[in-house]
């Protein structure tokens, strides 16, 4: 059983771990927590937390689960990732973690760091049938002559480079060259720039080397940013079959087991383009288990069982909306789109707010005393 397992949640300190917390403490399982520091202390104000360490770096946070956790009395503890830092640095040591603890993995050392490259993924993507913008691959100053501008910039992984840092949205090769100048990835992707209707974001689980998929829910944006995700959402069932063959497909070939969230481009004529994999629990897994699809204990569960249980997927409600308070509020209230008082009407009628919860507003408070460095 679940409850026999320490559930370690290894973490930068975020309202990412935060919903991964509160699925488990909804669960009725207290969460020992590595928060490793970030703008401010919000998972760890969880009233689901039964333990707290500290640690100023993922290496330092990674240290204390070893000293802490390898050699645990219980039965083999269970670890739950939601960035890529810590999701990298910890595939970086599976042979030392494996027979030690359950966490997400791809069944060898380095593979998912293999998959985070964003050249590699998307073809595997396109291997599985799923549509792709061209894509080339260069080094940091290079432009090549057949690339079609717009373009967007990319570093090629999430632990290189600025990350998001060199996203940069180019017209003509002028910009790309003063692009350069401030990019900080030796190795940039150079992406076809579509101006996007919209996003379609998937959350769900793997087990089995890959062989068994779990996708909860689909997300849409109610509006939406160019070069950046909304933080206001409706939520859905997935209902898309070439879609989900495709994902199927693509954690088949890569082993991996663990939450994960997969994002696409939906462009102006509706059609979807495959843009990355997540591999790690995304904040939007929290809809999930509002809706009724707890993800971080149905991943662990079927870990432990090796089966997806049948009767996973319940049905969303009609009209599933999401809210990240303060980010919405600084893109809709500070800029002029809205009015205070409209503002109030939707977080009030939002089904899930990413912050507020009235059975555990620690990190609400937490939230509100850090509300500019957190919008």
């Amino acid at each position: 059983m679940l409850s026999d397992h320490k559930c370690i949640v290894f973490a930068i300190e975020h309202y990412n771990p935060l919903g991964v917390v509160r699925s488990l403490g909804r669960n009725g399982i207290q969460s020992e927590v590595i928060a490793v520091k970030g703008r401010a202390e919000l998972m760890s104000k969880s009233r689901y937390v039964s333990r707290v360490h500290y640690a100023d770096t993922v290496e330092d946070g990674y240290k204390i689960l070893l000293n802490e956790y390898r050699d645990s009395q219980k039965d083999v503890p269970i670890i739950f990732c939601s960035d890529d830092k810590t999701i990298g640095y910890m595939d970086q040591h599976y042979d030392e973690l494996k027979d030690r603890f359950i966490f997400f993995n791809a069944g060898n050392q380095n593979r998912v760091n293999e998959y985070m490259d964003k050249y590699k993924i998307l073809k595997c993507a396109e291997k599985n049938g799923l549509k792709v913008l061209k894509t080339k691959v260069c080094k940091r100053g290079e432009i090549p002559s057949d690339m079609e501008f717009p373009i967007i910039t990319k570093a090629i992984s999430p632990n290189s480079g600025g990350w998001k840092a060199d996203v940069y949205i180019c017209y003509m090769p002028q910009e790309l060259e003063r692009a350069y100048e401030s990019i900080r990835s030796d190795a940039v992707l150079l992406q076809k720039f579509i101006e996007k209707k919209n996003e379609y974001c998937l959350e769900g689980f793997s087990i089995d080397k890959g062989r068994q998929v779990c996708i909860t829910i689909a997300s849409t944006y109610n509006y939406c940013l160019t070069g950046y995700y909304s933080p206001y959402m409706t939520v859905r069932n997935m209902t898309n079959e070439q879609v989900r063959k495709g994902l199927e497909g693509m954690f088949a070939d890569i082993g991996y087991e663990g939450i994960f969230e997969v994002e696409f481009l939906i462009d102006q004529t509706d059609e979807l383009y495959f843009s990355e994999i997540n591999f790690r629990n995304s904040t939007w897994s929290w809809a999930s288990t509002m809706a009724g699809m707890n993800l971080p204990v149905l991943w662990a569960e079927s870990m432990l069982t090796g089966n997806i249980p049948e009767g996973v997927i319940k049905q969303v409600p009609n009209s599933f909306v999401g809210m990240v308070e303060p980010i919405d509020y600084g893109k809709r209230v500070d800029t002029g789109k809205i009015t205070v008082a409209e503002w109030l009407a939707d977080f009030k009628d939002a089904n899930v707010t990413y912050y507020y919860d009235k059975e555990d507003l620690g990190p609400y408070y937490a939230m509100m005393e850090n509300w500019e460095r957190l919008k």
